[in-house]
């Protein structure tokens, strides 16, 4: 395609003879060229309709369409992530987000308090003044301990100083030890050489508040002079806070 002479004029014929407008649309045209063609259709409207401009246009614009592509004038399409429901959809997760960490971190704060002010408790062991006291009588089992408490001490949110008696008036022995188990879990106290009182019992008094709270069985042994011990009689006792 021969070039457009910068000295020639541009009319009609020049403009059919060298293909000026297939030369426009297709960008290939010099920038004194095009503006002198722009110019030429200023001032004759008409070549325009001639050469079909208008249905060229068209034609372009259809085929931009069917390929997908948006006209000039239009916006370019949104991607998928910028589209604004997905933008809101977006947002609102980041709000429901944001308030469930938020109440997750007061519960976390929450818990790590009940397990500071826990520890606190189990470190110190703190001991309840009694504001009662409760005398109780107790048979023992003599033939083996039982999983059941025969009674249960303490309770009621407050503590409670129980004055027990148990029962060994029967025995041939008058020297005992008591050992203190915790049911399932291990020994809490041995107590050594107890004597019964004149009424045959061994008495025993502590705070409902000195154990925690489950179930204890108390062995009863009877000593002999040399110091050996034989299994005389047991009692479940539960505590309660």
């Amino acid at each position: 395609m021969p070039a457009v002479p910068q000295s020639m004029p541009m009319d009609r014929e020049f403009i059919l003879r060298n293909q000026i407008p297939e030369r426009y649309l297709s960008g290939r045209l010099p920038i004194r060229g095009a503006q002198d063609f722009e110019r030429y259709c200023r001032e004759h409207p008409e070549l325009i309709d001639e050469i079909g401009l208008a249905e060229r246009v068209h034609s372009g614009l259809r085929l931009l369409e069917a390929g997908g592509i948006a006209a000039p004038w239009e916006a370019p399409a949104r991607k998928w992530w910028e589209q604004l429901p997905v933008m809101i959809a977006t947002v609102v997760l980041a709000l429901v987000a944001a308030i469930a960490a938020a109440v997750s971190w007061g519960k976390l704060a929450g818990r790590d308090a009940t397990i500071a002010s826990l520890q606190q408790t189990v470190a110190e062991q703190p001991l309840e003044a009694a504001t009662s006291t409760r005398t109780v009588k107790l048979v023992p089992s003599r033939t083996a301990p039982s999983r059941r408490a025969a009674v249960t001490l303490g309770g009621n949110g407050a503590a409670q100083m129980a004055d027990l008696k148990i029962d060994m008036s029967w025995s041939k022995f008058t020297a005992f030890r008591v050992t203190l188990d915790r049911q399932d879990q291990g020994r809490v106290a041995v107590f050594h050489y107890m004597l019964r009182d004149s009424n045959g019992d061994l008495r025993l008094s502590l705070n409902s508040t000195a154990l925690g709270p489950g179930t204890y069985e108390f062995a009863i042994e009877g000593l002999t002079l040399h110091g050996d011990a034989i299994a005389q009689a047991w009692i479940t006792v539960g505590i309660a806070h």
